[in-house]
């Protein structure tokens, strides 16, 4: 018998407040070495050390504050579902639907009744969810984890307890961003106290401190240089507008009608107003703008318009 992945789905699901605790844990055992144990002490030791120390506090909170706006941002907005009922736009001479939202699917296994009800014949280029037996905008992904369809659904991410789709993906850029600059800054930061476990004989500290200290270090390591790679993953499919899932479905066809040249895609994602490109938010003329929230029909390119769509 044919082994289903899906069947853990609903374990994915119960693991969402325990990830949120262990995020947090993470970043509590963190914050105690940094300010508690190590450069909070170093403050009044005077000289230089406490001019490192003052500048290590101040990037380590400032960059720990952007962390967790980006964070909770993520966890908490809705990476954006289908509303009820929607249907593709239709060409009303020809009866077709638009080419901006569908594409050849075969064996979708959409009710029958579907297009009777819609008063309209099955259109083959017209996308349809199995799951949800209904009609799905273009870029629009099932995740059998939220029971539903997101649009332009990267992935669903179990960290973030959430589906990462149009409405969030920025926020968990940004999220992966200073996550790595603030566990690369940890990780310096710890450098020479590491060190000193293998070349000096007598320590300083608690044996509590101690331990937090290198597990401190070695956890940070390992996330900044794990996310690095994530990162520079992630920020090639944003330059390339396209998200983990169409890389994946595409790679028969390198040509991507939706890739509009590097600024365009970019800005599709971050937003035309640079204030706003590093932080969790979206300036009111970039809101109003975004594809998702203009009848989910993303620009192409005209000379590509013709390729299929996924």
């Amino acid at each position: 018998m044919a082994w289903n992945v899906f069947k853990f789905c609903t374990a994915l699901r119960a693991l969402g407040s325990i990830m949120i605790v262990l995020v947090l844990g993470i970043i509590g055992v963190t914050y105690y070495v940094i300010v508690v144990a190590n450069y909070g002490p170093a403050l009044f030791h005077g000289g230089l050390d406490s001019f490192v120390a003052l500048l290590v506090l101040v990037l380590f909170h400032s960059l720990l504050v952007m962390l967790l706006w980006s964070y909770f941002t993520t966890v908490l907005t809705d990476p954006g579902g289908v509303p009820p009922n929607w249907r593709p736009s239709i060409d009303e001479e020809s009866g077709d639907a638009d080419p901006l939202v569908g594409l050849a699917h075969e064996g979708t296994g959409l009710d029958l009744n579907l297009s009777a009800m819609l008063g309209e014949p099955a259109n083959p280029r017209t996308r349809a969810c199995q799951k949800c037996n209904w009609f799905k905008p273009p870029r629009c992904h099932h995740c059998s984890v939220c029971g539903r369809c997101i649009l332009k659904m990267d992935h669903h991410c179990v960290w973030v307890v959430n589906c990462v789709g149009a409405l969030n993906y920025k926020y968990f850029l940004l999220f992966l961003f200073y996550t790595f600059l603030v566990t690369t800054l940890v990780t310096s930061s710890l450098l020479l106290q590491f060190l000193s476990f293998f070349t000096v004989d007598e320590k300083n500290g608690t044996p509590e401190t101690l331990v937090a200290t290198f597990v401190t270090f070695v956890l940070n390591l390992s996330f900044a240089l794990s996310i690095m790679g994530f990162l520079i993953m992630h920020i090639s499919l944003v330059l390339g507008n396209t998200t983990t899932i169409e890389a994946f479905e595409k790679k028969s066809n390198p040509k991507w009608h939706y890739d509009l040249g590097r600024r365009k895609n970019f800005e599709q994602v971050f937003g035309t107003d640079k204030r706003y490109w590093f932080i969790p938010a979206y300036s009111e003329e970039d809101l109003e703008c975004m594809p998702v929230l203009q009848g989910f029909e993303y620009p192409t390119r005209p000379d590509l318009d013709e390729l299929q769509q996924f």
